[in-house]
């Protein structure tokens, strides 16, 4: 407010971290305008129809009357604006441009990265909001995942000559971490052994986390990710036990499930029926039933919400707690905004928890949770090289594309998921990563899964350090005849570094290609044979000597093919 009252612009750009309060800032600069006769009405802009009903609670609450059903015509004289979604401006610009025209209009961009999801949508506000005596621009993640330009956004050139987006103010997750005004997040990460087959015929199998190809690492991802395995119930259930834990000491708080799809999401729903024996509340689409359904989670104590994507960005929902990411979405923008719901703080102490399956892009994202991100708007040419950005538009687009229909794409998919388990791997927190890997309903498991859930920031750290001490000390008394290799701390596995593994893991993968195109058989049953004839479990788990075992008798059938 200082910030924006000393300098007084036309256009302003406040960037904070989600659950920050950007609503609560928004609608008071509104009350001072409105006030001193700046302007004399507003128009809110946001993502969506709950969204846009949201602000008019949060304005009604502080005495400015918002329309969220506003579509044509005059407005009603006891209201001071509308609120409407981007969409909608998409389709009428003229009729927000009149209002601007008309009257002196203050129009507040809720998450204005949505304005650069389509170039019509751009455009379109452009066009409507041109005319506005004044422009506050609101968002929790400034960058976006394409170059579209975001409406009424300035731009720089940084040293390296790309034009990036520039903040009037901005207040970033270390910022509301050190003011206590957001919860710190524990990330709970999950791996296990895979299995699936691809679309030739081949049966894989990997474990999450492990170096593998683009292609392997997404497959294998969506297998975990399949409600018929078992790595999703597990994970679930391990986070019910989370989600006990923490309601000992705060009674109403909640867990949310974001799932990829419908058919996910109703198979997630039925397992945490399974576990819980209550059945949780599920949010399909973003239409009027669903914001009702959110509405009545909010204001209820009960324990799970399934949702597909709608409610990862700016549903206000402060009981979540803990979150599991059930989801193959893998941009920052939609993972920052999802871990967003969880980070609403009611009071001090409070922690969230956060379930990820390992993979490397989601842990990169959980370390990078302090780290201020602008919008770049150009990108450096990589010099032929294959675009390094295409992957992550894609996923982008699948992000922001409506999830509630059938795309057809289940028909189509290039895999089949076989098996799946699952594995507790590490806590991540504040930086640092806790703990070794144990088996799901381990004593070692639940040192973790019951940590208080009201806790100063350093003392959850110093606890995390200590149940971390007490599972290496209980490993090591534990006889290596009765402990599996993930088990036995690293002083008592076999001395081969990583390195020396992932080049043990190549070269086998690289004999059973030729021996594949050798003789014909399907890389999995290569797989499958060199197992009966060594022993030992999937390549993915196998240590040294067994790897080393395989590549010598892979070696020996191909010279007896000579």
């Amino acid at each position: 407010m200082d910030r924006y009252l000393q300098a007084q612009p036309r256009d302003f750009l406040a960037v904070a971290t989600p659950g920050a309060g950007k609503t609560t800032f928004a609608l008071t600069l509104a009350s001072w305008l409105l006030h001193h006769h700046v302007v004399q009405q507003l128009t809110v802009v946001a993502p969506t129809e709950h969204l846009k009903k949201q602000w008019a609670e949060a304005a009604a609450r502080i005495g400015i009357r918002l329309d969220p059903e506003y579509s044509a015509g005059p407005l009603g004289k006891q209201y001071h604006g509308v609120a409407v979604t981007y969409a909608g401006v998409g389709v009428r610009p003229m009729l927000h441009r009149n209002r601007c025209e008309q009257r002196k209009t203050l129009v507040i961009l809720d998450e204005i990265h949505h304005a650069g999801d389509s170039r019509s949508w751009g455009e379109a506000c452009l066009e409507a909001f041109e005319p506005a005596t004044r422009r506050l621009a609101l968002t929790g993640t400034p960058f976006r995942s394409d170059t579209n330009p975001i409406p009424f956004v300035e731009y720089a050139e940084d040293a390296e000559g790309l034009r990036r987006s520039v903040a009037d103010y901005t207040y970033g997750y270390g910022n509301a971490l050190a003011d206590h005004v957001v919860r710190p997040v524990i990330f709970l990460s999950y791996s296990g052994n895979m299995r699936w087959r691809t679309k030739s015929g081949d049966e894989l199998e990997a474990k999450l986390g492990e170096p593998m190809t683009k292609d392997a690492t997404a497959q294998a991802w969506r297998t975990a990710l399949d409600p018929k395995g078992d790595w999703i119930p597990a994970v679930i259930g391990a986070a019910d036990r989370r989600l006990s834990e923490i309601r000992r000491s705060v009674p109403d708080a909640g867990a949310l499930v974001i799932a990829t799809d419908q058919d996910s999401a109703r198979a997630y729903a039925r397992h945490i029926k399974e576990i819980t024996g209550e059945k949780p509340t599920v949010v399909l689409s973003d239409d009027a039933g669903a914001s009702g359904r959110i509405e009545d989670f909010r204001e209820s104590d009960s324990r799970w919400l399934v949702a597909v994507r709608m409610v990862s960005e700016g549903v206000d929902v402060p009981r979540l707690m803990v979150g599991v990411y059930a989801t193959t979405i893998s941009t920052p923008l939609f993972f920052a905004q999802a871990v967003g719901r969880f980070v609403r703080s009611r009071r001090r102490g409070e922690t969230a928890s956060v379930f990820l399956p390992t993979i490397p892009s989601l842990l990169g994202f959980a370390h990078e949770m302090e780290i201020e991100r602008d919008h770049v708007l150009d990108k450096p040419a990589r010099g032929g090289e294959e675009d390094p950005y295409a992957e992550e538009d894609r996923l982008l687009k699948e992000a922001e594309r409506q999830q509630d229909e059938d795309t057809g794409e289940q028909d189509q998919l290039p895999f089949e998921a076989l098996e799946s388990d699952a594995v507790f791997d590490r806590v991540m927190y504040d930086g640092a990563e806790f703990g070794m890997q144990a088996h799901p309903g381990s004593e070692e498991e639940q040192d973790y899964l019951g940590i208080p859930g009201l806790l100063e920031p350093d003392q959850v750290r110093i606890l995390l350090q200590k149940r971390q001490a007490r599972q290496i000390a209980h490993s090591r008394r534990r006889p290596d005849d009765e402990a599996d290799l993930l088990e036995l701390p690293a002083d008592r596995r076999p001395v081969v570094t990583h390195q020396e593994m992932s080049e043990l893991r190549r070269e086998l993968h690289g004999l059973v290609g030729a021996y594949a195109h050798q003789s014909g058989k399907p890389h999995g049953v290569i797989h499958n044979e060199l197992r009966r004839a060594c022993g030992g479990p999937p390549t993915a788990q196998a240590n040294a000597g067994q790897l080393r075992a395989r590549v010598a008798k892979l070696r020996e059938w191909a010279t007896r093919m000579r």
